[in-house]
């Protein structure tokens, strides 16, 4: 007989704010909320603990990550939790930080395709934070994840000086079935947002569609007045969204993601 592989998926699409206490009592919220629903893992935005921001207070941003992997791990909960951090060889990365529902730190993916101005020298974030290679996770046994970071997918040409590496399609050689992507978009509700959320989301389903993977996705939704950036949700190996928030606002939304049949 066959047995389907699944993955029980959480996001929370979090209004992210300046406050790392505040930051950290919105995610300990979300894994009660998560944990209550049955999810295996519980994907959080960019920089959703630190802020998006290189300007962070180290300590307490120690000091919050604790409190929230500690609080992910009581409840056997796994967490991919996006922040910025500053890392043993001095460098500073915006994270997607990768945890075991046993609370074991797994490894970190460094943003990659990261946003700055279109002139040479390029200014912005991508003279701030330093990369690393790109790898693969095992989150439960004989289920391979990848993450990316806002960008990293859709490679927004306005935004950056560097070129596609097509990150989403080197995952899944890689091996990865599923990828977790922490967004932290900015929008200003104008007719360009609008335009932007478009691409954001033809990216999206196009990519999982190309590389045949699930991508669980969650954006910022701060300010809450506004739309988000992009859509938040779960896009299936064929490129067809199979749950979505809405998107105004915090939501959070948890899904059973049925992975490759394994004869038993």
């Amino acid at each position: 007989m066959t047995q389907a592989r699944s993955l029980r998926v959480a996001g929370y699409q979090m209004a992210v704010t300046p406050d790392i206490d505040e930051n950290s009592r919105r995610i300990l919220w979300a894994i009660e909320r998560a944990a209550a629903l049955g999810a295996d893992v519980l994907l959080t935005p960019e920089g959703s603990l630190s802020d998006y921001t290189w300007r962070f207070d180290r300590r307490q941003v120690a000091v919050a990550l604790g409190r929230v992997t500690e609080a992910a791990a009581e409840r056997r909960l796994g967490l991919v939790l996006g922040t910025c951090m500053t890392e043993a060889d001095g460098c500073g990365y915006n994270q997607l930080r990768f945890y075991g529902n046993d609370g074991a730190y797994v490894g970190f993916h460094a943003k990659t395709l990261r946003c700055g101005t279109l002139t040479q020298p390029p200014r912005g974030e991508i003279e701030r934070y330093a990369t690393a290679p790109l790898r693969t996770f095992e989150l439960l046994p004989r289920v391979t994840v990848g993450g990316l970071i806002c960008n990293d997918l859709w490679a927004n040409p306005s935004c950056t000086p560097m070129p596609d590496p097509h990150l989403t399609q080197r995952l899944a050689e890689m091996g990865a079935q599923v990828i977790f992507h922490g967004v932290n978009g900015g929008r200003d509700g104008g007719a360009w947002a609008q335009v932007a959320w478009r691409y954001h989301e033809a990216n999206l389903l196009m990519r999982a569609r190309a590389a045949g993977v699930w991508i669980v996705t969650v954006d910022n939704a701060a300010p809450e007045t506004l739309p988000c950036s992009a859509p938040s949700g779960v896009i299936a190996p064929c490129g067809r969204w199979a749950c979505r928030t809405r998107p105004v606002g915090e939501d959070l939304f948890c899904y059973e993601l049925t992975l490759d049949s394994l004869d038993t």
